[in-house]
């Protein structure tokens, strides 16, 4: 039952915000303002689009099942999980979730080739890497003490490090 409850808050947040942030936003603004036109041809600004909604799709469902199974929680920060989920993607990145909406959004802007949901995307990160530095970081560090300044010395904010750390 518990299980059930996790999957649709998780379902229920991820439509509300994410769905916002990532494809009502950006439909809007490719229509209220269709020009100029990212300099890139259909066809590639197709296969580049479904590349990065796919991959930013499969690493959001990813987390938020991370978030679910290892940490009993949400993506929702009023239902976090309980326990640092460090596993998966998030040990090669603290903030996928981040990435994966990121993606997203970068990936509409190829669809829709405009040149406003890419300063969308640009608007978002900073939003993010912001809410990252303000809220989040401090509040993990308070909520999960030495644990999460190690994990935090191990593993990169946003880019993955190609080779591990020794």
């Amino acid at each position: 039952m518990s299980t059930i409850r996790t999957g649709l808050k998780t379902l229920l947040f991820t439509i509300l915000v994410p769905g916002t942030v990532a494809v009502a936003i950006p439909r809007l603004l490719a229509t209220w303002r269709p020009y100029p036109r990212l300099p890139i041809g259909k066809t590639a600004a197709n296969v580049g689009a479904a590349l990065s909604i796919g991959s930013g799709v499969v690493l959001y469902v990813h987390t938020a099942v991370r978030f679910a199974t290892d940490g009993e929680g949400t993506p929702s920060p009023t239902d976090e999980p309980a326990e640092l989920v460090t596993g998966g993607a998030y040990a090669y990145t603290r903030n996928p979730m981040y990435i994966a909406v990121l993606l997203v959004v970068v990936g509409q802007a190829l669809r829709h080739r405009s040149l406003s949901v890419c300063w969308w995307a640009v608007g978002c990160w900073i939003g993010f890497h912001n809410r990252v530095l303000q809220y989040e970081e401090p509040h993990l560090a308070e909520t999960h003490g030495a644990a999460y300044e190690r994990y935090r010395e191990r593993v990169p904010r946003w880019l993955p490090r190609l080779r591990t750390r020794d």
